[in-house]
């Protein structure tokens, strides 16, 4: 913090978890991700990693700028910089339309897809006894299948589900539309979207707020269960 306030350094908060970190000595200064928000609880964490490099970059010396502090040898007087005094709790409230939700609900399913894709051949790789098979039926449904010693052991739908509005899942390869054991649907808060489980067969809260990732999670937990 001395350095930082001679200005022979610069010192970003990084927001990690929720924590009171208003009340420390970096309370003052512009933490990253923006505003402060803590990373974990964005809906999409690589967007949070992604504000926090753009604001480091931000923050560092243009290209060819001598930094703050540093001093010509041939001059007697080192200028430093003052530190910008000011609020760093500069968050507005954003709004969401029906076309921001509709692209947060595909391309969450496409993160979905690929993510069973990826799992399901990771999961043959690391065990000789499993076979797996994984089929894209159309640009709203696929299946996920998996088979120990030639026995089907494990196999899910998932849809668009037009009566939730989001991602449905049946614990069955049928791809076709119809009963469901679990879903997500899209929410908003005053910062994010993020996707909401009904909780019908997970033990996670309507009221958690999942990333693509934590959702994908979700889903290939009750995929895998059978054989764990």
């Amino acid at each position: 913090m001395e350095r930082h306030e001679n200005g022979a350094a610069v010192v970003i908060p990084v927001i990690l978890r929720p924590c009171d970190w208003h009340d420390t000595p970096f309370g003052k200064l512009l933490a990253v991700p923006k505003d402060g928000r803590p990373i974990t609880q964005w809906a999409n964490p690589d967007e949070a990693f992604l504000d926090v490099v753009r604001g480091i970059k931000n923050a560092l010396p243009s290209r060819g700028s001598r930094p703050a502090g540093w001093a010509d040898r041939s001059a007697s007087v080192t200028v430093v910089p003052s530190p910008v005094i000011r609020s760093s709790n500069l968050r507005v409230a954003k709004q969401f339309s029906q076309l921001d939700k509709d692209r947060f609900l595909h391309d969450g399913f496409e993160y979905l897809a690929k993510y069973f894709e990826n799992s399901l051949q990771e999961l043959a790789d690391r065990n000789p006894d499993i076979e797996q098979n994984s089929r894209r039926i159309d640009a709203d449904r696929f299946t996920a299948t998996a088979y120990r010693r030639g026995e089907k052991v494990c196999a899910c739908a998932v849809f668009l589900e037009g009566r939730t509005d989001g991602i449905a899942y049946a614990k069955s390869d049928d791809a076709r539309p119809g009963s469901f054991n679990e879903a997500l649907s899209v929410g908003t808060d005053d910062q994010s979207l993020y996707f909401r489980a009904l909780g019908l067969q997970s033990p996670v809260r309507s009221s958690d707020k999942l990333s693509f990732e934590g959702a994908a999670e979700l889903f290939w937990g009750l995929f895998i269960r059978p054989i764990q």
